[in-house]
């Protein structure tokens, strides 16, 4: 059982800690420092509270209107808020276990779980406690994250478990049908009755992502994963060289890869790119050199990536073949050197979202067994005097964000099939407040078949960073809520209309489409459009 779940669990709390935290809030409104305040009011039986009960006792206190709510204080108090700095909060849930198509040599293989997957794993965990059942996994993670102390009114469903694509349609259908219904807060009769309410629920889904493998995206899948409403894929690529995927038995090509994006991206999905390095068959130096790829080649070009060394797991082919000799692991050090070359060369419209999986170390039969690689990759680059540019290394997180002084930068580049724009709200120390991803598609850019697309530019995200805030709130200094939506809106629908486009598609997920109502949207299909002059 996680930390949260047990908080969850035992939120009985006794009239003693209710008083003790209302004393500390009162000491937090004044002024003083949290860590002094709590240290000034130990518990009677020892220790001292714990975030949770001043999260709990504070709304108790401003949801009965005795106190004004203040956003500060529950700054002060929110416990990990790193999670929503980002602007959404993400809820993660697994689908349930499942035959894989693919054979990969490093995979674990757990019979309980979706391939790929440990038991112990902290998502998996979650989802093994709830036997992956849909509707109990993003309840208890939405009463996890409200009870220390996050917003959960804006929510990016973050769907894990293998091949999304190799699972039955029905399943598919039904396993999200009830997360919507867990956000949604009822009972729909259909996914597509599901979808309309949560336009107006309390829980809006900002974003749906789905993972899934190179080979299993063409037309009809793009259909179908808009239908269901997805709007970030992540790609399963692993390697860019046919010789290392056919060693490790990916069972796809880079010619698979190549087609999935182009598709995926004239579809105006946002793509997350997987990459692993030290896989069999691959060396320090074929690892630069591959990387190196993926923003050499047009084809190619990820709006985010996630990297995950290959780690040697007892019960795997992969196993089997280092105990013959023919595979050696990296060691912690040269990965760490290996990243920290590699992370200065990413674009700067690219995020990198992991630099390693969160597999316990346990299970770790030798190579790297640290999940805090991403703190010592930065300290290397500390150490260089170099400074990665990814979207996640600048944006502007907690800081205060004078809307005034922010500058729009238009980063254009290159993508197979269309150009693209990162449009882009900076500080003037170069942190990002918010972005926004248009597509001008070109006359050789894959026709999806998608009829409100036909003559289109897309705008394939639009993000505003900072501390995510509830619906309607502001705050001072705060980037969400400032109008830079607005502004990064009206500039795409600028360069689209000066390049000769009819309309402009967004590919808004369900909780997001009021939003664009307001500025001329509507819903055709499955996309928001707005003709252009």
């Amino acid at each position: 059982m996680s930390r949260e779940q047990a908080w969850l669990e035992a939120r009985r709390y006794t009239p003693e800690q209710l008083a003790l935290a209302r004393r500390v809030l009162e000491e937090v409104r004044a002024g003083r420092g949290l860590n002094q305040a709590v240290r000034r009011h130990p518990q009677p039986g020892g220790g001292y509270l714990g975030k949770h009960v001043l999260v709990h006792v504070y709304r108790q206190l401003t949801e009965s209107g005795e106190w004004p709510f203040e956003p500060e204080v529950m700054q002060r108090i929110r416990m990990k808020p790193v999670r929503t700095l980002s602007g959404v909060t993400t809820v993660t849930v697994l689908t349930k276990p499942y035959p894989c198509p693919g054979r990969c040599i490093f995979c674990p293989d757990d019979q309980r779980m979706p391939k790929s997957y440990l038991p112990d794993e902290p998502g998996a965990m979650r989802a093994l406690h709830h036997a992956f059942d849909p509707y109990a996994q993003t309840v208890a993670r939405l009463e996890a994250l409200h009870a220390i102390g996050h917003p959960t009114d804006k929510i990016e469903l973050l769907v894990l478990g293998g091949t999304w694509s190799a699972y039955r349609a029905d399943y598919q259908e039904w396993f999200l049908k009830r997360c919507l219904e867990a956000l949604n807060g009822c009972e729909a009769p259909s996914l597509a009755e599901a979808q309309a309410a949560n336009e107006r629920a309390a829980h809006k889904n900002v974003g749906l992502v789905v993972e899934t493998r190179p080979d299993h995206v063409d037309l009809q899948e793009i259909a179908r994963l808009r239908a269901l409403g997805v709007t970030k894929v992540q790609l399963g690529a692993q390697s860019l060289d046919d010789r290392i995927l056919e060693l490790n038995r990916r069972g796809h090509t880079l010619a698979d890869t190549r087609r999935a994006l182009r598709l995926l991206r004239a579809a105006g999905f946002k793509i997350v790119l997987h990459w692993m390095p030290n896989l069999l068959g691959a060396t320090l130096q074929s690892d630069r050199a591959d990387f190196a790829r993926l923003w050499a080649e047009a084809d190619l070009r990820p709006d985010e990536i996630k990297i995950y060394p290959c780690q040697l797991l007892e019960g795997t082919e992969l196993h089997r073949r280092w105990q013959r000799g023919e595979y050696t692991p990296y060691t912690t050090q040269e990965l760490v050197e290996l990243i920290a070359d590699l992370k200065p060369t990413i674009p700067r419209y690219c995020r990198v979202n992991r630099v390693v999986r969160d597999i316990p170390s346990t299970h770790v039969v030798e190579g790297n067994k640290r999940t805090s690689l991403r703190q010592d990759v930065q300290r290397e680059l500390a150490r260089r005097g170099l400074r990665c540019q990814c979207v996640r290394c600048r944006e502007v997180r907690g800081r205060e964000v004078d809307p005034q002084a922010l500058r729009l930068q238009d980063l254009s580049y290159e993508a197979r099939g269309a150009r693209e724009h990162f449009l882009s709200l900076v500080t003037p120390e170069d942190y990002l407040a918010g972005y926004l991803r248009l597509s001008l598609p070109g006359p050789d850019s894959p026709d999806t078949g998608l009829a409100d697309l036909q003559g289109a530019a897309l705008v394939r995200e639009l993000h505003v960073y900072g501390q995510s805030l509830p619906v309607g709130d502001s705050a001072p200094g705060a980037a969400q809520h400032a109008g830079l939506g607005a502004r990064l809106l009206v500039e795409a629908e600028r360069l689209a209309a000066a390049g000769g486009y009819r309309r402009l598609a967004v590919i808004a997920a369900l909780g997001t489409r009021g939003y664009y109502r307001r500025f001329g949207y509507q819903l055709g299909e499955s996309y928001m459009l707005k003709p252009l002059p």
